[in-house]
């Protein structure tokens, strides 16, 4: 018998590829997206695949205990069973948009078979959120070769998480919004999905260089630690003068990252103040988070693509 339980997407707001380089970062739920375990009776199309993928799914999950890598108790047989009855994983979630579809699934499968489950009726200690991102960095690894854990994390406990360190990170609450506010955060579609192993591979690559983690280290670090902290405080003039300066950064050492046609549109959101654009989660497609002091000039600006509004103030 499945547990009804669903788990809603997240944004990385701040910190991408930098809590690499224990830069902070801040991630959200995002409950305009959902997925939830389900058992379909007619497995063909999409239903089919998401079955198959989950048989495959516990298949790499097997092959870890049998090893004794696992990190946790897995009920095994029950999932098994749940696969062969057709369980798929229903979810809204866009696949390679950067909002946490591998990680909703993650949580979900968690959530249904840990034997051992961490759960919590109040705030989750610090303890219990480092135990549980290993866990879901050695679950995600299936889908992206390698995990943080974080995203899964965000979608299991439906909270915002700062990440002061790699060591350090806890539940936090965030400013209030404004319904009427003209500033906002919005996530652009590029209208392609991206795929996260290979921009892995290409920032590992940089990581290389020297000069790169120099600027990771120094630059992005500061640009990127300054943002979460006026957010939070909602301190608008000195988010938005550090959002242009990060913006500005990533357009130069993470232009991989970036298709070329948005290249030009990133530049003019830098050029006019208009809107400021970064990465949401690896790049490459999927979607890119905007910035705005004017939400009517920011649309008015991007009037060819699609924006969805994530938060106002």
């Amino acid at each position: 018998m499945l547990k009804e339980s669903l788990f809603y997407a997240k944004i990385l707001l701040f910190g991408e590829y930098g809590i690499i380089q224990d830069s902070m970062g801040l991630s959200i739920p995002y409950n305009s997206y959902k997925g939830s375990l389900k058992y379909n009776q007619k497995l063909v199309g999409d239903n089919l695949t998401s079955n198959q993928h989950l048989d495959r799914f516990g298949q790499y999950l097997c092959e870890l205990s049998l090893k004794g890598e696992l990190l946790f108790t897995f009920d095994f047989e029950r999932f098994e069973r749940d696969v062969a009855e057709g369980m798929t994983f229903d979810s809204s979630i866009p696949q390679g948009f950067g909002v946490g579809s591998s990680g909703a699934l993650v949580a979900a499968i968690y959530n249904q078979y840990a034997l051992n489950r961490i759960g919590f009726e109040k705030k989750p200690s610090s303890e219990q959120i480092a135990t549980l991102k290993q866990i879901f960095g050695q679950m995600e690894s299936y889908f992206h070769g390698k995990s943080s854990g974080l995203d899964p994390l965000i979608c299991y406990l439906n909270l915002p998480v700062l990440i002061k360190s790699k060591e350090n990170m806890g539940t936090v609450g965030m400013p209030d919004a404004d319904k009427n506010g003209k500033g906002a955060i919005f996530l652009l579609n590029s209208g392609q999905p991206g795929k996260t192993e290979p921009m892995v591979n290409i920032f590992m690559e940089k990581m290389k260089s020297e000069g790169f983690r120099n600027m990771l280290k120094q630059e992005f670090k500061k640009y990127n630690d300054a943002c979460i902290q006026a957010f939070l405080k909602r301190d608008i003039k000195p988010l938005f003068s550090n959002l242009k300066m990060l913006s500005s950064l990533l357009l130069k050492n993470f232009s991989p990252m970036i298709p070329t046609v948005f290249h030009k549109l990133w530049k003019e959101g830098i050029e006019t103040n208009a809107y400021y654009l970064k990465l949401c989660g690896s790049g490459g497609g999927g979607y890119f988070l905007g910035f705005t002091e004017d939400l009517n000039e920011a649309q008015k600006r991007l009037k060819d693509y699609q924006l969805e509004v994530v938060f106002t103030f």
